[in-house]
């Protein structure tokens, strides 16, 4: 599995301006609303529900908020960088400004924990990072979270 298979050109934002945890996961809730064809609100709820179960902020300045719908057909991404990096109750404590959202369909199952681990693998790079962090565009970001893994590491 790839990031291009969960993630579309239409679903990276450049510079977001949230001012807190639920203001970014609104907003990542309705970006995904067309593209996985579910309500906003309901991809909201379910983003707060994991978030009780606990953070998905998982270190670094990176959270990975996701979640599954009954009624979705195919596990799709959602990815912004923060204008200014938030509070998110982090693992770390630290700020978070590099936010990749997925919504899976409820029975995904190994799909799922398939695309988290891609994208954790993805985003604890920190090359990939730092790239991310100074893209000055969204087709750059798309273009940086798409990148096909070093022959190296196809290799091993």
């Amino acid at each position: 599995m790839q990031i291009a298979d969960l993630l579309s050109p239409e679903g990276v934002v450049l510079s977001l301006k949230s001012k807190d945890k639920k203001h970014l996961l609104q907003f990542l809730a309705d970006r995904a609303s067309p593209l996985v064809q579910a309500q906003g609100a309901r991809i909201l709820e379910t983003l707060i529900e994991r978030e009780r179960l606990g953070t998905t902020g998982v270190g670094q300045g990176i959270a990975i908020p996701h979640g599954r719908l009954h009624d979705i057909k195919k596990i799709t991404g959602i990815f912004a960088r923060l204008e200014t990096p938030i509070e998110y109750e982090a693992v770390d404590n630290q700020p978070v400004d590099l936010v990749f959202m997925l919504m899976a369909p409820e029975g995904a199952g190994a799909d799922h924990l398939k695309a988290l681990a891609r994208v954790s693998r993805l985003l604890r790079n920190q090359t990939v990072c730092e790239k991310l962090r100074k893209a000055t565009t969204a087709e750059a970001l798309y273009a940086i979270l798409t990148e096909p893994p070093a022959a190296s590491s196809v290799a091993a």
